[in-house]
C-alpha cells in the first residue's frame, strides 16, 4: 500500500472518520474514499451500501472487480439521563454492539448500583462528554424531560451531524424545545432531525418496550441513513 494512502487512513481512523480503500484486483491500484466523497457510477453505489453495512468484500463493476476495505468507527451511544429506560436500554445497545455511555447530573439517579457495567457518569453533559465528543457516529438519546440537562447535548448533536438525535416527551414538550433551539440558532431543518416522540411507534408503554422501540430506530438510523430510522 502507499505509504501516503497508509498514512491518510490512520489518520481519518484516529478522528473517527469512515473510510473505504478501494483496491482495484486487476492492477493492484488503491484508492482511499472518505465517507462523503463522490464516486461516479455503480462503484459510488457499492461503496455507499459499503458504508451503510460496515462491511468488507469484494464487487464487480464493469467487468473489474474491486476489493473494498472498509473502515467505520464504532458506533456509540450517548444515553443523556439515568432514568429507567436508561436502565433497560444501555445494556440493550451495549448487546448490540454500541460503545454506551449514560450521563446524569442527579447523582440520585446514577449511581453504579442502578447501572452496573455501564460507562456511567455523575456530571452535566457539558463536562461529561469533553473526552469524547458527539460525533456523526454517535447516537444522541435524550431523555430526562430536563432541558438544563438535555438541550446542551441535543444541540451538540445537530451541529456535529450525530446520525441520530432522539428526545423524550410529548407533542406539547417537543415544541417547546424546537422554540428554545430554534433561539440558539439552529435551522428549522437541523431541528427537524430529532426524533420526537423518540422511538419507533409500537405502541409501548412499558421503560422496557419504549427501549425496544428506540434501539430499533437508532439501528434503522445507522444502517439505512437516509430514513433517518423511522419507517
Amino acid at each position: 500500500m502507499d505509504p501516503n494512502l497508509l498514512k491518510r487512513l490512520n489518520a481519518a481512523r484516529r478522528s473517527r472518520q469512515a473510510a473505504v480503500m478501494i483496491t482495484d484486483l486487476g492492477d493492484g491500484r488503491d484508492r482511499l474514499v472518505m465517507k462523503g466523497d463522490p464516486v461516479a457510477g455503480d462503484l459510488g453505489e457499492a461503496v455507499a451500501k459499503r458504508f451503510a453495512s460496515a462491511k468488507s468484500g469484494v464487487e464487480e463493476v464493469d467487468g473489474r472487480r474491486f476489493f473494498l476495505n472498509v473502515h467505520v468507527p464504532a458506533p456509540r451511544m450517548t444515553i443523556i439521563g439515568a432514568v429507567h429506560i436508561s436502565q433497560v436500554l444501555a445494556p440493550m445497545a451495549q448487546m448490540t454492539g454500541f460503545d454506551v455511555r449514560v450521563v446524569d447530573p442527579r447523582t440520585a439517579f446514577a449511581t453504579p448500583e442502578r447501572f452496573e457495567n455501564v460507562d456511567l457518569v455523575a456530571d452535566w453533559p457539558e463536562d461529561a462528554l469533553k473526552d469524547r465528543p458527539i460525533d456523526a457516529y454517535t447516537a444522541l438519546v435524550a431523555v430526562t424531560h430536563d432541558p438544563k440537562i438535555d438541550d446542551w447535548p441535543l444541540i451538540e448533536a445537530l451541529r456535529n451531524g450525530s446520525f441520530y438525535v432522539g428526545a423524550l416527551g410529548s407533542r406539547k414538550t417537543h415544541a417547546r424545545r424546537v422554540e428554545r433551539l430554534s433561539a440558539a440558532g439552529l435551522s428549522e431543518a437541523e431541528i427537524g432531525r430529532i426524533a420526537a416522540p423518540i422511538g419507533l411507534d409500537i405502541g409501548s408503554q412499558s421503560p422496557a418496550e419504549i427501549a425496544v422501540a428506540i434501539l430499533a430506530q437508532v439501528v434503522g438510523a445507522l444502517r439505512r441513513p437516509t430514513g433517518n430510522g423511522r419507517e
